[in-house]
């Protein structure tokens, strides 16, 4: 590797947009964190124009970033960085990532590694053949998959998918970004997340229900891409928040909800990056219901599991000042020794060491 090239090279979905995607957020948390350990990164975003006209990070401090039009300027423009970094992460939801994995997989001499930041989804997909952005055949190929969904999706990945390495890399968070702010609560129950068909049955029954049955009360749901709703009287909407208003957002609600895409329920383990985001802020979280979510937050102590409306009204109606902060207080110690972009950075590398392609990672990071 010379000295001008990155240690690592990430293709990713976006890292300079937020907007309609919890792809930014996570990768900013996790390089971030990897600039703090010294690591040197270049991160490759294909120029669309959705997230061109959204940027909110158009240049980092933590990385360098550049954008490429198509394969062509990729592999004209980027094919030494490529060559030369220790290792090179594809990312999943890339446009174009079948055609843009197989060229890094042709082109890198480092460690191969798929970043798969929707893994129930993918699974999904290509048990009923939508190879969209990943091909089945590409796996076995890959030196390390990471998942961002852990338990029995690794051993699905590596026994029915032929992945050599199935490791797990959850979301996580910047833990200076995401701070309790002190402001006074606005809300009794607010949602950020862009709209989902999958999700929205959730949030009618956990969130616009209780509005429904608590005219009194204030909600808020917050994010782009919802359709025509007819939203009760007392639920504020905000079509769009930036990173940088989430930990003020979350510190005006009493409550936060977490809500799971349906193929993530099913797979269970798959953490959403708003649940570490609300606990680095202090604010308790009221989560619908999946496998492995008490094995972060145990319900009760650390977050409060909801199954239906009359769980969520019980829970903003009956739940004591003294026991809401306690909870909060849990999940923010939980996050901030667990989950942030700096711990994930780690075991990033950790993983990352144990490559035999990676000697000169090994050698100059010593998590």
């Amino acid at each position: 590797m010379s000295a001008t090239s990155p240690d690592i090279v990430i293709l990713g979905l976006s890292l300079s947009s937020a907007w309609g995607n919890g792809h930014a957020t996570t990768y900013r948390a996790l390089i971030a964190g990897l600039h703090k350990l010294g690591c040197k990164v270049l991160f490759l975003e294909r120029n669309v124009p959705w997230y061109a006209d959204h940027r909110d990070l158009p240049d980092p401090e933590f990385c360098e970033l550049r954008f490429y039009d198509s394969l062509e300027e990729l592999a004209s423009r980027y094919d030494r960085h490529i060559r030369e970094a220790n290792a090179v992460i594809v990312g999943s939801y890339l446009p174009d990532g079948v055609a843009v994995l197989d060229h890094v997989l042709a082109t890198a001499r480092g460690t191969t590694a798929f970043y798969d930041i929707d893994t129930p989804v993918t699974l999904a997909k290509l048990a009923r053949g939508d190879e969209e952005f990943l091909e089945r055949r590409q796996i076995p190929s890959l030196d390390i998959y990471f998942s961002f969904a852990g338990g029995k999706n690794l051993d699905r990945l590596e026994r029915e998918f032929g992945a050599r390495r199935a490791l797990p890399l959850y979301c996580s968070v910047q833990a200076e970004r995401y701070q309790p702010t002190g402001e006074e609560h606005r809300w009794d129950l607010g949602y950020i997340g862009t709209y989902s068909s999958d999700r929205q049955p959730g949030l009618e029954r956990l969130l616009l229900e209780p509005a429904r049955r608590l005219p009194d009360r204030r909600f808020l749901v917050a994010g782009p891409q919802y359709p025509d709703i007819a939203w009760p009287s007392n639920v504020e909407r905000i079509e769009h928040l930036s990173p940088t208003l989430h930990a003020p957002c979350y510190s005006r609600q009493r409550f936060t909800l977490n809500l799971t895409r349906v193929d993530m329920i099913r797979a269970g383990w798959s953490p959403s990056v708003r649940l570490f985001e609300a606990g680095a802020c202090r604010t308790p979280v009221i989560s619908d219901v999946w496998q492995g979510i008490e094995e972060l937050f145990p319900d009760g102590e650390a977050i409060l599991l909801a199954r239906s409306s009359d769980d969520v009204v019980r829970m903003l109606t009956e739940t004591a000042e003294e026991e809401r902060n306690a909870i909060a207080g849990a999940a923010q110690a939980r996050v901030l020794r667990e989950h942030t972009g700096e711990k994930r950075a780690e075991q990033l590398l950790r993983f990352l060491k144990t490559s035999s392609k990676t000697e000169a990672l090994a050698a100059t990071y010593q998590t």
